[in-house]
């Protein structure tokens, strides 16, 4: 085993990585696959474990997973439906995949699952696609990936063909597919949509707010975009969001979150001129306005992240790069930068304070064993959080 490795597990803190998936399950955030720099090489991160973080406390775990264990891979798409985390696509030492498995994230198992579909057809092999979550099904749309020759018509413009990449009779492209799966029917279905659709993208960002689905940005062809599409989940129509102020500026491997029931957050990515990012943004979807967030991780680009909501209206960032990660070598991340979006409940305040202070404070310390039980585990978690030693970012 690398030297790297064994201290990072020593200290039990999540490896460097970018192209990897997250989910926040309770109160935990649990990582899983990627990639990272190893000299020359791009290695995979190990298949068979995954990462928690105590968004509480502040501590990292990893728990070691068996079962039918999926590969080694990067650009997957996941997502946490019921407990369990749902993992389609990706590329692992083949190319991409259009394979699906599943673990259940609640019984202390973490046994993974390969889910085998009984009606419909899978999607085409794919990696960078985004999905969303909606009345107990999974809505995937868009990546790069390939298809035969037979199943490509020129016609039809949902997958366009990178003239760069085909071999024989395979061909490598973007797409803007929606395609749909119920893990009950364990079934893919293919929805009639209406409107005019996105243009076919990979490494775009996608949010679910109420029954409506957000598409935004990504690689199209050989540029990079910020446009906004709506997909309605009940109606299958499309729309455009047409933005009424100054828009961020295009970009793909950024990401995109729900924080209200009427506002989306975009964080990082890589601009059109190949630059890390590291502004914020807010969308208001009913005004169609943008604005700019002010926050203290300017100094921290990230692209190929990800990014989860949590309680309180939290963000949390986990790994992604923080420099072009075509370039040899490029700087991994292993840090998780907590976004505060909305001001927070007083409960949370007086935790906070409690946890930031009580070291320096005599009073709090002897005031502190007087806390019921319960109340005084959770303060005592926080305190653990604040530690001077911890090595994640928090506003």
């Amino acid at each position: 085993m690398d030297p790297a490795f064994e201290r990072h597990y020593s200290e039990l803190v999540a490896r460097e990585r970018s192209g990897h998936t997250a989910v926040v399950e309770g109160n935990l955030l649990y990582v899983w696959g990627g990639y990272m720099s190893v000299a020359d090489d791009e290695v995979f991160l190990p298949n068979d474990e995954i990462w928690a973080y105590d968004l509480e406390g502040g501590i990292w775990k990893v728990f070691h997973m068996s079962g039918e264990v999926p590969p080694s891979m990067s650009g997957t798409c996941s997502c946490s439906l019921n407990g369990h985390m749902y993992i389609f696509g990706g590329c692992d030492d083949n190319g991409q995949t259009n394979q699906m498995y599943c673990v259940d994230l609640t019984d202390g198992k973490y046994m993974w699952k390969k889910i085998i579909h009984e009606f419909g057809s899978a999607p085409s092999p794919r990696d960078k696609l985004s999905c969303w979550v909606y009345n107990g099904r999974i809505i995937y749309f868009g990546g790069y990936g390939h298809k035969l020759l037979t199943d490509v018509d020129s016609r039809n413009r949902s997958f366009i063909v990178d003239e760069t990449s085909w071999v024989e009779d395979v061909f490598w492209g973007w797409n803007n597919e929606v395609h749909i799966f119920d893990p009950i029917q364990s079934s893919w279905s293919e929805p009639q949509t209406q409107g005019r659709a996105p243009a076919p993208r990979a490494a775009h960002a996608s949010a679910t707010l109420g029954c409506r689905g957000y598409v935004c940005g990504g690689r199209v062809m050989e540029t990079r975009t910020s446009d906004i599409h709506c997909l309605d989940l009940e109606s299958w129509t499309w729309s455009e969001i047409l933005p009424v102020s100054t828009a961020p500026v295009g970009r793909s491997w950024h990401t995109l979150t729900a924080v209200t029931d009427n506002a989306l957050f975009l964080f990082g990515g890589l601009s059109v001129d190949c630059k890390p990012m590291s502004d914020g943004w807010l969308l208001d979807i009913e005004t169609k306005k943008w604005r700019e967030v002010e926050h203290p991780f300017k100094n921290k680009p990230r692209l190929w992240h990800t990014a989860c909501p949590s309680k309180d209206c939290d963000v949390i960032v986990f790994g992604g790069s923080c420099d072009y990660i075509l370039l040899v070598d490029t700087g991994h991340c292993n840090d998780a930068l907590v976004f505060q979006m909305q001001p927070y409940p007083l409960f949370r305040i007086c935790q906070d304070y409690i946890a930031k202070n009580v070291r320096t404070s005599e009073m709090l310390r002897n005031q502190l064993p007087l806390l019921p039980p319960k109340l005084l585990k959770s303060v005592q978690r926080r305190i653990s959080f604040y530690r001077p030693s911890k090595k994640q970012n928090t506003t």
